[in-house]
């Protein structure tokens, strides 16, 4: 035998010698070719003797085909004992129970494992199904799995063959991070924070190169380049560790260690590995050069010759030198002598099973289940059981057999070895850092469940409360959702760094995690409550966790400087190390439940190994081929597991790491992953009971029973209960996060206050009182408190705040002090924040830290400005002194000791800590060494406790000598202040805590003798009686912040800005006014679009314009007027309102390009703005807008602040552009410059002799002397998004009102002007001609629907402004009318698919019609029978019903392909309608949907509004495919373009000479002249979503027809026709008689199931009107005989109706005749039995155009011009199929709804004559309708058009009787009708 190792697959042996299969390891194998299917296992593998055919088994055994023999009653027994299934071949099929599939096999399995990805049967005959569909949220790869529809083209390959990433668009643009994100590398944002945070957030590093400050690593750690820590050992080892492979760099050549072998590239390897016959150096170096060492493993039924050879086992003592060097006979070999005579006929041989010959000698074999011993003839039974994995679970031996079973909750599979779960099928979960995903490891069904995540690293589930925990390492965080993926929620969100481990607990229910940022295993319950640090001494990092909660028991991976695999209880008890040696990265760990195993990864060593619970029979299963593996997780026999580097989920057997798989590939990144599966959660006892096992807080399970334990900190009262509140703990703040070390309990754990949003947190304070902690922070520039556990956080102050970084409590009265080094002020207020007050202003240079003694009534502060000082003063500020000023460099933290009356502090400068007396006296050194960098400090009891920057740790000493030093924490970050909470703070008697004492406001403490003194909040004077406080700010300022509105007082000698505390949330708050008389201020926000207003105080807020603004820019309050005036820069009008916001008035709207400031002068009559666009100007006009003029034109750029200076009688102005203040008189003339440059001034305003104006440059607020501009001064800085200000004094008088007492008499609105005043009306209406009084509404005006709104502009005024008719709940309006009687609006909402009705003044709103819509395009009222008709684009119909919603009816409902506009010609009883399906058509029919007729069906191409001219009788219509306007008259003759070039027209409408329609593309209402098409005008501009436009006009609904009296005489639906009028019934029957005769109410009516049949009065003939021969339904009617026997199933349809006597006999007769005659025709006509066709057109291939709709945005209006199909190919004629297609040939005949063709000339003729007459069919007493189109043929052949046309008007009456023509449409149901194929829904897809 040949052993050679070849590099390809493939082997070749030489001639007489035969090749093996290729081994796993490459090599090759050869052995001699007679020893081919010899029944001996010589290759090793039995690839030589597969497939032979061996006849040498037993009578009483069955031959396989492989050769095999097996005992004949295994034969047909359902276990495949021939391993290839011979033995149950040709089987008489055994019966599968009903719970039972039948595999093809022939095998039984349980039906529940049919389709459940696995293949049970063996033969995959259980997994042959159908694919799912994928829904329509899903996108459906080449290989027919399902994806996320938005995975399509997003970068990542989520379809296994990737074609979820061909043929997308290439012009999709990189997402560009906002100014607060970092980009990674591969685009992801994350936030900027997180960019050289020392974490991998981006996950691929690139977040965490290029940074000069890494955190630094740990002793005994290699920083990477790219900010990664590994051991320090792994430095130049050969092996790349670090991501950017900077561990290899500069390397000297590596020296290996003793017990390691270098590799040729320098790696080092174990010795161990040298010569194993793996390669594990990568470039094969340790496998070189070895000698035959070890000898080759042989298989167990082969023999190891001396010479290392295996041969067959029956080649031994065969008597042939097998083995080459004779060991396998005498005399190495104990052979028995040979006689010779040996036969398998005599006495078996001698064999005990089975007897061969073999080259004349006896061969004994085993039956399966034995193997023969070495005496060459016994057998002995096999211990399949010893055979690692020869069963999934559990295997019991026996004699030549065994049994394998299966752990509860398993069942064996038919192989009768394997175990299959039951339940569900399995479900891989895993993190993908961005989301989690979940995979069907059997099948390509992959799903997504949670994205948008950040950086998901950990996972587990919890099967039976369907919950989903991951962590999240961006954020810090740990998250559950639902398994839906819905609910996501905060379980654990502080005290985070790394938390890269999660097991849950399911049957006690507790989240358990490791975290080796702060080297813990902590446990909570699973909605974070109780949390408990478990774990914390001697962890490094600890990374995976597995728990088994049914032994109680927890384990997991560290990979710290010394790696490990550890157990513990869940308690925390019993901890031991299961694993410590070969570990490097230890990455993933799991355990396999009903095998009692566990299974572990590690990422350095490239291997998965397994182990039993307790570490013993420790065993690699894989070892090749794992760059990075992370996490693994086990299920029944397979092993799934992701790997970084491939960036894959891969699967194996765990058993023998065979059948290695990619589940799949080209992931994000791939993290934790785990099984989602009952049985990976099997059930087990309880140990804590039902009752939490009578703990109180966390009841934790150990091996035997369980422990009561309590959360971090709280002390255990007793065995089963724990403190409710902590006492005493140190409190300390850390940037980002506050905790506290309980000093209750002995392992002084920090624990993190879970407290949101912390930023930079630096002071801290705490009252127990309340168990109040308080904090600044310098981040958000605010303090904030919390209870000590973290709950009722709130932000206390957080406005004017700039850096405070100091923080007391006075604990008495309840104040709060602090420190500002921004604004260099000390502040107080109430501990609620209200109440605020500067207390000290001047001569501050950077405060820091500040503490009070309310019990002498000081505060001391230090200050590290330019000359570092202590100071000292009475808490309300009185009696200031400096007390230390000497040798102070940074004094920081302070602390007073009121046992020993001494003041500490701390020094960062210095490096020291010091203390002194109160007053400063007796200052002495107590700590001078080892401080590099004190920050906070806090004395308690007997020591002092302080933090430290730079040591990053918190310590403590004698608070008297300074020794016995101690380090309570070290390795943090950041520390900032530290305090001691306790509860023994002294108790002091103040006289403020009775009755305030006596101050309206603030009381603070003072020392004695004053005792305290009252205080007024900011900006409020205090009045002469010094305990009273003013109402309110008199002279102040007032400005916008975008974000907020603040004053700024000037009755104070300082300069402090306080917010006007509305309740609601400002976005982008502009411009701002005040009326001093009620003391309110009025804002817009450009955001939010609205104007309101609220008290000085805050107080009653109101929005006054909610509608129609875009960007308010300026507003002014006329105060005496009482009206608000303001400028759209959007909209570029002026308006004017009452003060509430009614009678809203434009002023100006004409020559406007960007108005933005406006002033008022009231007294003059005038108003003044600025305007900004190209040609900057500033102007002037009266109040009522008249006698406009430009005043100023010329040197101006950005005018922005406008001021009037009344005194003065001139006009300021601010210009940004030319940086100028400037004034003039207020004409405009005398102009100069007052101040320049200004960087970049936006509000300007004036009060007494000063102007103050706002800068976006500076972020300022100045202020200057208004004449001459000099002694230019700071206001308030550091205040951005700066705009209006506003400059009020409240004790001026008003000047008197120009209207007087009587609003001048006006009816509406009162307008001053230079000569008075002037009345007005709002918006659209007209002053009645005694110039005094207003309409209610204009006569004439348009009204449009945008979407979101409902608008009018009126026609009687010239502004065409657009007013919002305030109806509410307005989503998606597409479609209107108006009922001119009623006044009311109806309108069609497509997004609640309903129709609705509401009066002009948005009250008394109505739904009409709720249900059974699904895109209701058009909507016509019949103003006259009071009826309602809309148009259904997705059901396809036509449908009717009263103006109430009642007595619905579906008029038309087939041939209909996508109906739109509808418009109704009562007078004439014409109902009109476009279609712009495949053919596009615009259709008439009678109001009662009969004589239906198509008017235009040629060129044209998406007919979108309709609209009739009821004077000249012409239909107008818009093309938005062909862009133009055109009209027709009533009969589709007279067809004429009126517009050629027309963007995207929508809808149109007509009034006077003009017609007006809405347009997408130019997102405007245009008009043009209706007889000419010319002077085409712009009505309004700029409006998003516009949709139906109509007219409401006294002269637009007149008219009457036979239904407007009465209804007339119908019980229900009365429908005007052009000659006559129906009455009708609704479809479903109201309760009411219905009757379809005029005047008459039936008196019975029998309903039934199967038919209803009425009582109809006999019918009259008219004496007036000619009596019609026909009589017309909408389904057609039948003859009065049946109607009166109950024969017609459509008894509920319209009857004509006329007046006058009986039907006539001849009448009926002569009706009869008509029916005879026409039947006989068709009877004759069908014998000519015609081949008919259709016709195809070839352009009709595919559809690629749609009309828009209007689910979708319509920003944009993209349309590709494709020619329309000339054809229709679905329709019933067919054609004679000629090699030339010629179908002119054939003629094509219509009649009485039946489609014939014929090429017989004389019938055709015949067939023309009879085209007029009407009559009826019956079939099966169904009516139906038979009415006759006029054909215009010629003798010759039809040309195209005709035939079309022709085809689409019987359309309807071909489709219902030659039904084989077209099997679309058989059976087609009344509403359905037939769709095509759906063309795309948005015009973006076109």
């Amino acid at each position: 035998m040949v052993t050679a190792v070849h590099s390809s697959t493939e082997c070749s042996c030489g001639r007489n010698h035969f090749t093996c299969a290729v081994s796993a390891f490459g090599d090759c194998t050869c052995i001699p070719v007679q020893w081919q299917c010899d029944g001996d296992n010589d290759c090793g593998d039995h690839s030589d003797e597969d497939g032979c055919m061996l006849p040498t088994c037993s009578p009483l055994d069955f031959h396989c085909d492989n050769g095999k023999c097996i005992r004949r009653s295994w034969v047909c027994d359902g276990d495949n004992d021939c391993e290839d299934d011979s033995d149950e071949q040709d089987c008489p099929p055994r019966e599968c129970e009903e719970d039972e599939f039948s595999c093809q096999n022939g095998y039984c399995i349980r039906s529940l494992w049919h389709c459940d990805g696995d293949n049970d049967c063996g033969d995959n005959s259980d997994e042959q199904c159908d694919m799912r569909k994928c829904s329509d949220k899903e996108f459906r790869c080449s290989d027919g799995s399902c994806i996320a529809e938005h995975w399509f083209c997003d970068g990542d390959t989520d379809c296994k063959d990737g074609s979820d990433e061909e043929n997308c668009p290439s012009d999709i643009p990189a997402p560009t991070c906002s100014l607060e994100e970092f980009q990674c590398a591969y685009g992801r944002c994350i936030l900027d924070i997180y960019h050289c945070d020392g974490d991998d957030d981006c996950g691929d590093w690139s977040d965490e190169s290029d940074c000069s400050s890494h955190q630094p690593c740990r002793s005994g750690e290699f920083m990477c380049n790219s900010g990664l820590c590994i051991n320090a050992g792994w430095r130049c080892d050969g092996d790349f560790d670090c991501d950017d492979q900077s561990d290899e760099k500069n390397c000297t050549t590596s020296m290996c260690t003793a017990d390691q072998f270098r590799c040729k590239s320098g790696r080092c390897v174990r010795l161990s590995w040298r010569c194993d016959g793996e390669d594990d150096c990568s470039d094969n170096s340790d496998e070189e050069n070895c000698e035959n060492t070890g000898s080759p493993q042989c298989a167990p039924d082969q023999f190891l010759c001396g010479n290392g050879r295996c041969i067959g086992q029956r080649k031994l003592c065969n008597g042939a030198n097998d083995c080459g060097d004779g060991s396998d006979e005498s005399p190495d070999q104990n052979c028995r002598p040979r006689t010779g005579e040996e036969n398998c006929n005599l006495n078996n041989g001698g064999c005990a099973h089975k007897c061969q010959m073999s080259r004349g000698m006896v061969q004994c074999t085993c039956h399966t289940g034995y193997r023969l011993l070495e005496d060459g003839r016994l057998c002995q039974d096999v211990n399949e059981c010893a055979e690692e994995g020869y069963c999934s679970q559990g295997c019991t031996n026996s004699e030549g057999g065994f049994q394998c079973w299966c752990e509860q909750g398993y069942e064996l599979r038919p192989d009768k070895r394997s175990c299959k779960a039951l339940g569900p099928e399995p479900v891989l979960l895993f993190a993908n850092r961005i989301d989690i995903r979940q995979v069907l490891p059997h099948r390509s069904e992959y799903t997504l469940l949670l994205n948008n995540l950040e950086n998901a690293i950990a996972l587990d589930f919890h099967h039976s409360r369907e919950l989903v925990f991951w962590s999240d390492v961006t954020l810090d965080r740990i998250m559950r959702a639902n398994l839906n993926g819905s609910n996501v929620e905060e379980v654990v969100s502080t005290g985070l760094e790394s938390p890269g481990g999660l097991a849950i607990d399911w049957i006690h229910d507790k989240l358990y995690w490791t975290d080796s940022g702060t080297s813990r295993i902590e446990v909570a319950n699973l909605d974070g409550t109780h949390r408990k640090v478990l774990l914390w001494q001697n962890l490094e990092k600890p990374r995976a966790i597995a728990l088994h909660p049914m032994e109680g028991t927890i384990y997991w991976t560290d990979w710290g400087n010394t790696p490990r695999i550890e157990y513990s209880n869940m308690d925390g008890s019993n901890r031991r190390i299961i694993a410590d040696t070969h570990l490097f990265w230890p990455n993933g760990l799991t355990i396999d439940y009903a095998g009692r195993r566990m299974y572990w990864v590690d990422a350095k060593h490239h291997v998965i190994e397994r182990a039993d619970l307790d570490g013993q029979n420790r065993k690699a299963v894989i070892s090749q081929g794992l760059p990075h593996p992370f996490a693994i997780t086990v299920f029944e026999d397979s092993l799934y597991w992701t790997d970084w580097h491939t960036k894959s989920i891969n699967s194996a057997n765990k058993f023998t790491g065979k059948n290695q798989e990619i589940i799949r590939n080209k992931l994000h990144f791939p993290m934790d992953i785990h099984t989602l599966h009952p049985q990976r959660q099997p059930a087990g006892r309880n140990r804590c009971g039902t009752n939490n096992g009578g703990c109180t807080h966390l009841c934790l399970p150990n091996n035997k029973n369980y422990t009561c334990a309590c959360p971090t900190g709280f002390r255990k009262t007793s065995t089963h209960t724990c403190a409710h509140s902590l006492d005493k703990f140190l409190l300390f703040a850390r940037r980002m996060d506050i905790r506290r070390i309980s000093f209750d309990t002995e392992d002084l754990s920090d624990d993190v206050i879970p407290l949101a949003d912390v930023r930079s947190a630096v002071a801290l304070d705490w009252d127990a009182k309340d168990d109040y902690v308080y904090w600044t922070d310098v981040g958000t520039d605010s303090i904030s408190r919390a209870k000590w556990d973290g709950a009722g956080q709130e932000v206390v102050v957080d406005t004017s705040l700039e850096s405070p970084a100091g923080l007391a409590i006075d604990w008495v009265t309840n104040k709060l002090y602090w420190t500002d080094a921004g604004t260099d002020r000390i502040e107080v207020s109430n501990t609620d924040g209200t109440m605020r007050t500067v207390l000290i202003w001047e001569n501050l240079d950077r405060p820091r830290d500040i503490v009070v003694d309310p019990v002498g009534g000081f505060m001391y502060w230090t200050d590290w400005g330019a000359n570092p000082k202590i100071e000292r003063a009475g808490m309300d500020a009185s009696g200031r002194l400096v007390i230390i000023s000497s040798n102070l460099t940074w004094p920081n933290g302070l602390a007073i000791d009121y046992e020993s009356q001494r003041l500490y502090w701390a020094d960062a400068g210095m490096k020291t800590i010091e203390y002194a007396g109160l007053d400063g006296s007796h200052r002495r050194v107590l700590i001078g060494s080892n401080l590099p960098h004190p920050f906070g400090l806090t004395v308690y009891g007997e020591r002092i406790y302080w933090t430290d920057w730079q040591a990053k740790s918190i310590q403590s000493a004698d608070k008297r000598t300074g020794q016995n030093r101690e380090t309570l924490q070290d390795n943090l970050e950041n520390l900032m202040d530290i305090h001691v909470f306790h509860r023994h703070r002294p108790p002091v008697y103040t006289p403020c805590k009775v009755d305030n004492g006596g101050c309206s406001h603030l009381c603070l403490l003072a020392p004695l003798p004053k005792d305290y003194s009252c205080t007024c909040p900011t900006g409020i004077n205090l009045q002469p009686d010094g305990r009273t406080c003013s109402p309110g700010m008199t002279s102040f300022l007032i400005f916008a912040r975008r974000s907020d509105i603040r004053l700024v007082s000037l009755d104070i000698p300082y300069f402090a800005d306080v917010v006007v505390s509305v309740n609601v949330t400002m976005k982008n708050t502009i411009a701002v006014g005040v009326d001093p008389l009620e003391g309110k201020v009025y804002w817009s926000d450009s955001t939010l679009r609205k104007i309101s207003r609220a008290a000085l105080d805050g107080s009653q807020y109101e929005d006054i314009i909610t509608t129609g603004l875009q960007t308010t820019d300026g507003l002014a309050v006329d105060a005496i007027g009482r009206k608000v005036y303001w400028t759209d820069t959007g909209t570029n009008r002026i308006e004017v309102g009452n003060l509430d916001g009614t009678m809203r008035k434009v002023l100006v709207w004409e020559n406007l390009d960007s108005p933005r400031a406006i002033a008022l002068y009231h007294e003059m009559g005038f108003m003044y703005w600025t305007d900004w666009g190209e040609n900057a100007k500033l102007e002037r006009a009266g109040m009522d807008g008249s006698n406009r003029m430009v005043l100023i034109s010329s040197n101006l750029g950005w005018p922005n602040g406008l001021a009037v200076d009344k005194t003065g009688s001139q006009l300021l102005w601010a210009d940004a552009h030319t940086e100028r203040i400037e004034a003039a008189d207020l004409n405009g003339a005398h102009r100069r410059t007052l101040l320049s440059p200004v960087q970049h001034p936006y509000g300007l305003t004036l009060l007494d002799s000063y102007i103050y104006w706002t800068d976006w440059q500076t972020r300022s607020i100045h202020r200057a002397d208004k004449d001459t501009g000099a002694n230019v001064i700071l206001v308030r800085a550091n205040l951005p998004g700066l705009m209006d200000i506003q400059a009020i004094d409240r004790g001026r008088s008003l000047g008197a009102n120009k209207c007087g007492m009587r609003n001048g008499g006006c009816s509406h609105l009162c307008l001053p002007n230079p000569k008075g005043f002037s009345c007005a009306c709002p918006t659209g209406i007209q002053l009645k001609s005694d110039e005094q009084t207003c309409d209610p509404s204009p006569e004439t005006y348009l009204l449009f629907s945008s979407r979101g709104s409902i608008r009018r502009i009126s026609l009687d005024t010239n502004d065409h402004t657009d007013v919002h008719v305030p109806v509410p709940e307005l989503n998606n309006v597409i479609s209107l009318d108006y009922d001119s009687m009623d006044g009311k609006i109806y309108y069609t909402d497509v997004f609640l698919d309903v129709i609705r009705r509401a009066d002009l003044n948005g009250s008394h709103m109505e739904t009409v019609i709720g249900h059974g819509l699904k895109t209701t395009d058009g909507l016509a009222v019949d103003w006259v029978a009071r009826n309602l008709y809309w148009t259904d684009t997705g059901r396809n119909t036509i449908e009717v019903a009263r103006l109430d919603g009642s007595c619905r009816k579906v008029l038309i409902n087939n041939s209909l392909d996508e109906p739109r506009a509808i418009a109704v010609f009562p007078r004439k009883g014409y109902l009109f309608w476009t279609d712009w399906g495949h053919i596009a058509k615009i259709e008439r029919a009678n109001l009662d949907g009969s004589e239906r007729k198509i008017l235009i069906n040629t060129d044209l191409g998406w007919p979108n509004g309709l609209t009739l001219d009821y004077d000249t009788r012409r239909i107008y219509w818009v093309d938005a495919h062909l862009d133009r306007i055109e009209s027709a008259d009533l009969h589709g003759k007279l067809r004429q373009v009126l517009v050629s070039q027309v963007a995207h027209p929508f809808a149109l409408t007509q009034q006077d000479r003009w017609l007006y329609w809405t347009d997408w593309q130019t997102k405007s209402i245009q008009r043009v002249d209706k007889y000419s098409g010319r002077n085409k005008e712009t009505v309004l501009a700029n409006v998003e979503g516009l949709m139906d436009i109509i007219v409401v006009s006294p002269q637009r609904q007149t008219g009457t027809n036979a239904c407007g009296v009465n209804n007339g005489g119908c019980t229900h639906l009365c429908f005007a026709r052009a000659t006559d009028f129906v009455c009708a019934c609704p479809d479903e029957p109201d309760g009411q008689p219905c009757s379809v005769v005029p005047g008459m109410v039936p008196l019975t009516v029998t309903t039934s199931t199967t038919k209803k049949s009425q009582t109809v009065a006999s019918r009259p003939v008219s004496t007036t009107t000619k009596p019609h021969t026909s009589l017309e339904t909408a389904e057609g009617n039948c003859s009065h005989k049946e109607a009166g026997q109950g024969l017609c199933t459509h008894a509920e349809e319209a009857v004509l109706a006329t007046t006058g006597e009986g039907l006539h006999v001849s009448y009926i007769i002569g009706g009869l005749l008509s029916v005879l005659i026409i039947l006989l025709l068709i009877g004759a006509v069908i014998t000519y039995r015609h081949k008919k066709s259709k016709f195809t057109d070839p352009s009709l291939g595919n559809l690629t155009y749609s009309n828009p709709s209007y689910r979708t945005s319509t920003q944009e209006v993209k349309i590709e011009t494709v020619p329309k199909p000339t054809m229709y190919n679905q329709l019933c004629y067919k054609k004679e199929a000629g090699p030339d297609h010629d179908y002119t040939k054939e003629k094509i005949k219509i009649v009485e709804g039946i489609c014939l063709l014929s090429s017989d000339e004389s019938e055709w003729d015949d067939l023309k004559q009879i085209r007029s007459s009407r009559g009826c069919i019956l079939r099966d007493h169904v009516c139906m309708k038979t009415d006759t189109v006029s054909i215009q043929a010629s003798s010759g052949s039809l040309d195209d058009t005709e035939t079309e046309q022709l085809l689409q008007e019987e359309q309807s009456e071909c489709s219902s009787i030659s039904a084989a023509a077209t099997p679309e449409r058989r059976g087609s149901l009344p509403d359905t009708g037939w769709k095509h194929q759906r063309k795309p829904s948005t015009e973006s897809e076109v």
